[in-house]
């Protein structure tokens, strides 16, 4: 009988001391729970403008971590139920449960609710690999048991709500809700919060978007069990049975279309606190205004759609044959095009002599008649188009795949026209002088088709939006804008040889510093930069920030042949602008972690407030956030400023941008610029509370074609968003800083007058007696002239 007994008991022993070398090799190696306390879940950046818009989310991840106390109990009940409806009985590993499950699958030879407790499913999330093994298992155990004892229930339950998997890229309740029904924990319905719950059995198949026959037979047997175990009432349960499911997905609704800002501040976050950052819930807040950034937007897009027009029409994207589809099958048709913002895809179901039917898709039609089409001379090549239409079934033909945009009219109305996706790109960008914050950023026509920023990364000639710094150079060194300057070529020895000219290949001979910079004169320019020498302007223009991709050494610099970003141009312009002082562009205004803690706040250097402009009233809604800050560095003359803002103004009033003067202030200064060969077209300018830079071009620096100057599309897309941008913004006044005198000049000597015909400008007091600078060129006296006819005044009472 001993014998008997000792075999078995040897055994026991020997598996219980197994057991326990087993358990003391294991439990060393298992992660610390504690760690759970303070789980940081993946959450994705978010980046919005300075009033609260969002304008990115990025990440892989959906999610957003909500407190146990806010989830409602009619949530946590529904997930309850249908999977651990003893959780706050059992000790982490629910034996009743799990004798069920084993007795429920000996029979059906399916798995049931209670094999898994939530707190095993936590521990499975966070710490334990798909691994299926007696060891994993053992290690699940004793980790269940562990988080019981380290966590309270309430705090297991939070972690299982974040972590679980929706579907769809979501994680945790919160994510879900907002993904599937667009609405807050507690604003979610009985019947909503009991489908949520039965979608982490299966997130594939069970979700009410992918499946809603399997999700809805899932929901009502979760109602049923809720009913079961006491936690909805008979009626409840009844109506929510009859309640119809309306899930859908719905994105992340990003409020602003600022897609390249968003980026930057992506890559920004990176730069600084690792790629990791992506993924922990930092909210950007950015300087960016949503009107001006609106209006950005949609002036860079008319001005592309404005210059295609001129260029003609280069016709359907694709053609199908109409009339062998079913709806169906043009709806699927249309759903293929690639999204263009602002430009809808429709097909022509027939064209005639007057008009053409349109199908947009899901059962929507329109008509376009002549007029919507009359734009359309068919492209030939650059500089070359056909004969304008005089049938609309001369452009259109059944079966065409075109694109349509809604035209603005008086009134506020809009219309449908004809376009096309304008092959040419564009970038604007808009600064607060004051600081070098950046109020709008538009890299091109659209982020989503081309991610290459053109506002911030190209560099590309600015041409004669240039010339400013370069007059601003001579005014340093003694000249004044009653100088006169040659405007006739000079022979270069050089090789390859350099043979410029102005723009209408004519010469004006000796004129002044001022009207040459307002008509653009390239060889007043070049002369101008031959005397004040190379090397001293470089040195000059640096202080701008410009570096030496923008200062090419060689009397070409006067034409604006470095290469520059738009940002980096209006960085230069916002010197004049601000009276002086050097300002760093910027966009990041604060970060935030997941909580709300504060991790960055800008504070950059600011301009004299009140040393420059002033309002001609109060107001003056742009200058926002303005607080204690260091003073910027002032880097030129606050006369020199004042002399380029006034010279600037010349370019509106009576030289290449005069089309500007339709925007009916006299607060507004810039120059126009262009290229080699149309390659690029510019315009910079200013008011006293936005800098603006508008750009078009094409990315592989092909011609625009003949007449694109800067005049016509840059001018008219900075137009375009300035009328918006200052639609409520008082006209500001400058007044001349102190040194400074007011004299009477001959405008065709640049010489002292006291002639009734004279012109009045400003000039720093110790140059009144140099007004012809260190180089002076004379027009010798003629015996007798004809009386002069009054000339304009180009400074008296301009501000």
């Amino acid at each position: 009988m001993t014998a008997l007994l000792a075999a078995p008991l040897q055994v026991l022993l020997l598996s219980l001391l197994g057991g326990g070398l087993y358990l003391g090799a294991v439990l060393p190696e298992l992660p610390n729970v504690e760690q759970l306390r303070d789980v940081h879940f993946k959450e994705p950046l978010r980046v919005y403008s300075a009033d609260g818009a969002l304008i990115g989310e990025f990440g892989i991840q959906r999610r957003q971590p909500v407190a146990y106390a806010d989830i409602p109990p009619l949530v946590i009940q529904a997930f309850l139920a249908t999977e651990d409806s003893r959780f706050f009985e059992h000790g982490g590993i629910d034996l009743n449960g799990l004798v069920r499950a084993v007795l429920n699958f000996a029979v059906t030879g399916e798995k049931s609710q209670g094999g898994s407790t939530i707190s095993m499913q936590v521990v499975r999330n966070f710490f334990l690999t798909p691994e299926k093994s007696f060891r994993r298992k053992l290690t699940e155990a004793l980790l269940t048991l562990h988080l019981e004892q380290a966590l309270t229930k309430e705090e297991i339950l939070e972690l299982y709500l974040n972590q679980i998997f929706f579907g769809h890229r979501a994680y945790g309740i919160s994510a879900a809700a907002a993904l599937y029904y667009n609405k807050p924990l507690n604003a979610l319905t009985l019947a909503e919060a009991a489908m949520l719950a039965g979608i982490p059995k299966a997130p594939s198949t069970l979700n009410p978007v992918t499946d809603p026959l399997r999700a809805r037979e899932r929901r009502d047997y979760i109602l049923g069990r809720m009913r079961e175990l006491g936690f909805i009432s008979a009626e409840q349960y009844r109506e929510a049975l009859a309640t119809p499911d309306a899930a859908r997905l719905h994105g992340t609704e990003i409020k602003l279309d600022a897609g390249y800002v968003a980026e930057m501040a992506r890559l920004e976050i990176i730069k600084h606190f690792g790629e990791e950052a992506v993924s922990r819930g930092y909210r950007v807040i950015t300087t960016i205004e949503s009107p001006l950034q609106q209006a950005a937007q949609q002036a860079l897009r008319k001005a592309l759609h404005d210059y295609d027009e001129r260029h003609g029409y280069r016709g359907a994207e694709a053609r199908v044959s109409p009339e062998t589809l079913t709806t169906d099958e043009l709806d699927a048709v249309l759903a293929e095009r690639p999204e263009i913002p602002g430009l809808a895809a429709g097909l022509v179901l027939s064209a005639g002599v007057r008009e053409a039917e349109i199908y947009l898709g899901q059962g929507e039609r329109l008509r376009l008649g002549l007029e919507a089409v009359a734009w359309a001379r068919p492209y030939r090549r650059l500089n070359v188009r056909g004969s304008r239409p005089r049938r609309v079934d001369q452009v259109l033909a059944a079966g065409d795949l075109i694109r349509l945009r809604r035209k603005p009219e008086a009134k506020g109305r809009e219309r449908w026209v004809l376009s096309q996706r304008p092959p040419a790109s564009g970038a604007l960008v808009a600064l607060a002088p004051r600081d070098g914050a950046v109020r709008a950023l538009v890299g091109g026509y659209a982020f989503a088709e081309s991610k290459f920023n053109r506002a911030l990364d190209m560099r590309r000639q600015p041409g004669s939006s240039f010339k400013p710094f370069i007059h601003a150079a001579a005014l340093h060194e003694g000249w004044t804008p009653a100088s006169l300057v040659l405007d006739q070529a000079m022979r270069f020895d050089t090789a390859p040889r350099w043979d410029p000219k102005n723009a209408d290949h004519k010469e004006l001979g000796p004129i002044r510093l001022r009207k040459a910079l307002a008509l653009s004169r390239n060889l007043a320019t070049i002369n101008l930069l031959h005397s004040v020498g190379v090397a001293d302007a470089q040195d000059y223009l640096e202080r701008f920030g410009f570096g030496a991709e923008a200062l090419p050494s060689g009397l070409s610099l006067a034409l604006g042949t470095g290469e520059l970003s738009p940002l980096k141009l209006a960085e230069g312009y916002a010197v004049f602008a601000n009276g002086g002082y050097h300002v760093t562009p910027w966009f990041i205004e604060r970060i935030e972690d997941g909580a709300g803690h504060l991790l960055f706040e800008a504070n950059p250097p600011r301009a004299c407030e009140d040393c420059w402009y002033r309002p001609a009233n109060a107001g003056g809604a742009l200058t926002r956030g303005l607080r204690a800050a260091p003073l910027a560095e002032q880097i030129i003359d606050p006369r020199i400023a004042f002399q380029i803002t006034s010279m600037l103004r010349s370019v509106i009033e009576q030289g290449t941008a005069r089309r500007a003067l339709a925007l009916d202030r006299a607060d507004i200064v810039g120059k126009t610029g262009t290229t080699n060969a149309m390659r690029d077209a510019w315009f910079a300018g200013f008011q006293s509370e936005l800098v603006c830079v508008a750009w078009m071009g094409f990315d592989d620096f092909s011609s625009l074609g003949r007449g694109e100057f800067g005049g016509v599309g840059a001018l008219g897309m900075w137009m375009d968003f300035m009328r918006e941008a200052l639609r409520n913004e008082p006209e500001a006044l400058l007044d001349a800083p102190p040194g400074m005198v007011r004299v009477r000049i001959d405008p065709e000597r640049g010489t002292e007058t006291q002639a009734v015909t004279g012109l009045l400008e400003w000039v720093r007091a110790e140059y009144r007696s140099r007004l012809l600078g260190p180089e002076p060129v004379w027009i010798a006296e003629r015996v007798s002239e004809p009386p002069a006819a009054p000339a304009p005044r180009l400074l008296d009472d301009l501000f």
